[in-house]
């Protein structure tokens, strides 16, 4: 445009110069050609415009949006045509209740209410891209502010309509897959809708009131504790029937021995018994009774 420009105003001072000075009819003529080259070179570079990767181009005339996209790379055009850039690559928006974290600053997490009547915060990351052959039809109808007005509005009033099925403890734990499994099927559907292309929704963190926590903080630690205490009946139960078959098989072993025994099988140890004894160096005087014999020791 500034070539077109600058041809313009050379052509006018040619003209100017011709009419109030003929003299000058012969240095005017040089710079007339001069003004044509700036006017044709500044329109050959108006019809030339280059799309970058990831962006697609929206072209306006007069203000009115054409149905047809340019994608990246080079492209001849109306030099009329005004191009609008548009992002198509993935893009996010957080809502976070901690500082600094989410797209807007400050407290930005969405509070909902759920089934039993209590208020939960969520933390969620939407994570979309806008689709190519739809963005004329998102200049023309939204705008380039489509991120106020759809991803931020539908994604906050959808996780609001689908929490009021589900209890906060379940949302907390049980069901959270389902909740963000729902709500996700839901947002996709509207963004597509608006020319959005939904790729995934991530619930990053569900608060629940500090009296539902410290319940379910005591239920989990007396859960504990009744485990322990089964573990402790099951070893002490375990011991007691170690030291039961212990005690049979020793009643056992003296019942076979009991059994087994007889009055020559006991002189005949007592034999034995004898020897060895009178083999040692303590013992050195063996006398006989008639039952058991009695030993005497030297020293």
């Amino acid at each position: 445009m500034g070539f077109i420009i600058l041809g313009v105003m050379a052509l006018i001072a040619a003209i100017v110069l011709s009419k109030t000075n003929p003299r000058l009819t012969a240095f005017t003529r040089p710079l007339r050609a001069a003004a044509f080259i700036l006017i044709a070179l500044g329109i050959l570079v108006a019809c030339i415009v280059q799309i970058d990767a990831g962006y697609i181009g929206v072209q306006k005339l007069f203000g009115k949006v054409q149905s047809n996209v340019l994608y990246s790379g080079l492209h001849f055009i109306n030099p009329l045509v005004d191009v609008e850039d548009i992002d198509t690559r993935t893009q996010n928006y957080t809502m976070s209740g901690v500082h600094d974290e989410g797209t807007q600053q400050g407290d930005d997490a969405i509070r909902v209410l759920t089934a039993d009547g209590l208020e939960v915060t969520i933390d969620l990351t939407v994570l979309y891209r806008v689709i190519p052959s739809d963005a004329p039809r998102i200049i023309r109808e939204t705008g380039m502010d489509f991120r106020d007005k759809i991803v931020r509005p539908i994604s906050r009033t959808f996780i609001r309509d689908n929490a009021v099925y589900y209890d906060a403890v379940a949302l907390y734990s049980t069901r959270r897959d389902e909740f963000q499994s729902r709500i996700s099927k839901s947002i996709e559907l509207a963004f597509k809708k608006r020319g959005l292309f939904l790729e995934n929704l991530l619930v990053r963190n569900i608060t629940l009131p500090a009296s539902v926590k410290n319940a379910i903080e005591a239920k989990i630690n007396a859960e504990q504790e009744a485990q322990k205490m089964q573990f402790v009946l099951q070893k002490e139960k375990q011991e007691a029937e170690r030291k039961r078959v212990e005690a049979q098989g020793i009643s056992d072993y003296q019942r076979i021995i009991n059994e087994s025994l007889t009055d020559k099988q006991l002189q005949y140890e007592q034999i034995k018994a004898m020897r060895e004894l009178a083999a040692s160096d303590n013992a050195k005087i063996i006398m006989l009774g008639k039952n058991t014999p009695v030993i005497l020791d030297g020293k």
